[in-house]
């Protein structure tokens, strides 16, 4: 399962998105911190090489990659299996905002389409994946002016499935073009994604320009206000619903924890069908994690338990598990049980089909719909410049 830290940290917000698209402007609007000594760097050319994690702190204050993954303390420990060539791409940031009592943001190095993965010295699409299994709120930023999607982008998106009702579709800048060649951009952009979002419901997509500055005149100045105060709203909700997402990421933990077990239990048990007094225990074992289909392992567990087959791991990663745990050190589920203490997976089982559920059902009962509590999310120390237009 997952440590403490990961369980009890903050809403985490994540942005994605070619670079140079305006992820960090954006991020140094949404939290007021332009002409402020916080302020993220910004500039034309790809700047943000790091992964930075923006959280909240009495002061200011820059926090070292390596430091970050040693505190156990904190939901970014495990970030150290990526390697010390990661850690030093990985930086945090304290800022003493009020918002940032409520969530974590997180900003990421722009996509580059021509630069291969291994020039970035880290394994980039698995440290994008164990963010975006983290996270609560994607915004996957996009400008007019790069609207390409190469492989680097295509992957991105094939890591995004199974997400899709955490992802938004920002279309940034959107006041640098005349209405006309605005629509043709924004239909543009849905004809790239679309290949790549196979849902029924295409993510929200938000069209404004998410900086400081005025608006270009001219353009749809009302529109994108509107849509400003909605992504707002929407990031409000997710802070407000952040204890149903934490069970919700429990459960799913469980519910992999399980189908583990239960993986872990099914070799076992025909290991031990298969072996006799003469047998070789390691040839027997290495036949059976060589060709796992050959005694029906994945299939039995899909017959007998309530297991979708799209949330069975890979097999060859049971090569890999089995290689490190030798199989002759595991006992039998049925062996772990107690007078007093019970079966583990029948109490696995229990928490997954009706106290966690139950725990989620008796949140939501004392929640009024649809009221935005600044109080609560400190969205009053949202940008203001902006709502001084006339």
């Amino acid at each position: 399962l997952s440590a403490d830290g990961e369980i009890t940290s903050k809403p985490m917000v994540l942005f994605l998105g070619p670079w140079s698209v305006g992820k960090s402007s954006m991020i140094n609007y949404l939290l007021g911190l332009d002409d402020t000594p916080y302020q993220l760097y910004t500039g034309a050319e790809p700047t943000t090489s790091e992964f930075t994690v923006i959280m909240h702190g009495p002061k200011l204050k820059t926090i070292e990659g390596i430091v970050m993954a040693a505190d156990s303390a904190r939901s970014f420990s495990p970030l150290e299996k990526f390697g010390q060539n990661f850690l030093e791409k990985l930086i945090g940031i304290e800022v003493p905002h009020k918002l940032l009592e409520r969530v974590t943001f997180v900003d990421t190095p722009g996509i580059i389409e021509n630069r291969k993965q291994q020039e970035r010295g880290y394994p980039f699409n698995d440290v994008c994946q164990w963010f975006i299994d983290r996270a609560d709120l994607i915004f996957v930023v996009f400008d007019p002016t790069k609207l390409d999607v190469g492989l680097e982008l295509e992957m991105l998106f094939r890591q995004l499935k199974g997400r899709e009702s955490q992802i938004r579709i920002i279309l940034n800048k959107a006041d640098s073009l005349a209405t006309q060649e605005l629509m043709r951009v924004y239909g543009a952009l849905f004809w790239s994604l679309a290949p790549l979002i196979n849902v029924t419901e295409p993510p929200r997509v938000y069209v404004s320009s998410f900086w400081p500055q005025e608006y270009h005149p001219d353009t749809h100045k009302d529109l994108f206000l509107k849509e400003e105060i909605s992504l707002l709203e929407d990031l409000n909700q997710v802070i407000e619903n952040r204890m149903e997402n934490k069970i919700a990421f429990i459960r799913q933990h469980a519910i992999r924890v399980r189908i583990h077990a239960l993986l872990v239990d099914r070799y076992l048990q025909t290991y031990k069908d298969k072996m006799t007094f003469f047998s070789d225990g390691e040839l027997v074992f290495r036949d059976i994690v060589e060709d796992p289909d050959k005694f029906f392992i994945f299939k039995s567990i899909l017959a007998k338990t309530n297991v979708s087959k799209f949330d069975l791991p890979n097999r060859e990663a049971y090569k890999d598990f089995f290689g490190i745990n030798p199989i002759t050190s595991f006992k039998l589920l049925s062996q772990q049980c107690s007078y007093m203490g019970g079966c583990y997976l029948e109490k696995i089982e229990k928490a997954i089909a009706r106290e966690l559920p139950d725990l989620l059902g008796s949140i939501g009962l004392g929640k009024k719909p649809n009221v935005l509590s600044c109080d609560v999310t400190g969205c009053g120390e949202t940008p203001k410049n902006r709502y001084r237009k006339p």
